[in-house]
């Protein structure tokens, strides 16, 4: 929550950006005066989606939690590698990483979802992801970018914080049995 408010404030915010078009890693680049505060919210990202695969893996296993870890890590790294430095590159292939991990956690999860007697969250799972994955991949076609990779992003976040919601609510599994 605390990347996506960053990313509506600071969006609106900066002179001569556009949310539906610019790309959120310009918030944080090294020329934006957003950057800081930026960087903390990819920073704080990263940390909660890799604190948040134990829960995963305990209270749902399989492989979903080993895509949250991944995002958190390479998200981490999204803000280590910042935009207008010597590391685009590196930066975009972060990005990318990112964005096939996070659209990747709901997939993985609507198996065991599924082998749980939870069809519903299973199908919204495959959904969510389709979707999510759809939005980020048509960035790529650079019409409104911004807009595209902020419903792609919200979409598959929105999934991440319903599921730990949910996990509060269900009794844990064997971590051995799941892994």
């Amino acid at each position: 929550m605390v990347f996506v408010a960053a990313w509506a404030v600071l969006g609106a915010r900066a002179d001569g950006y556009d949310p539906t078009r610019d790309a959120i890693s310009r918030l944080a680049a090294v020329d934006a005066a957003s950057r800081p505060v930026m960087t903390a919210a990819l920073v704080a990202l990263g940390a909660g989606m890799a604190l948040y695969s134990p829960a995963l893996r305990t209270g749902l296993g399989g492989p979903a939690w080993v895509a949250t870890l991944a995002n958190g890590v390479v998200t981490l790294g999204v803000a280590a590698l910042p935009l207008g430095s010597t590391y685009d590159t590196p930066h975009e292939i972060a990005a990318t990483l990112s964005y096939a991990t996070l659209v990747g956690i709901p997939v993985l999860a609507a198996r065991r979802l599924a082998a749980g007697g939870r069809q519903g969250w299973a199908v919204a799972s495959v959904a969510t992801g389709i979707a999510a994955g759809l939005c980020l991949a048509a960035t790529a076609g650079g019409w409104r970018e911004g807009l595209l990779q902020r419903l792609g992003l919200t979409l598959a976040q929105a999934w991440v914080v319903a599921s730990a919601v949910s996990l509060t609510r269900l009794p844990p599994t064997s971590p051995s049995k799941s892994a």
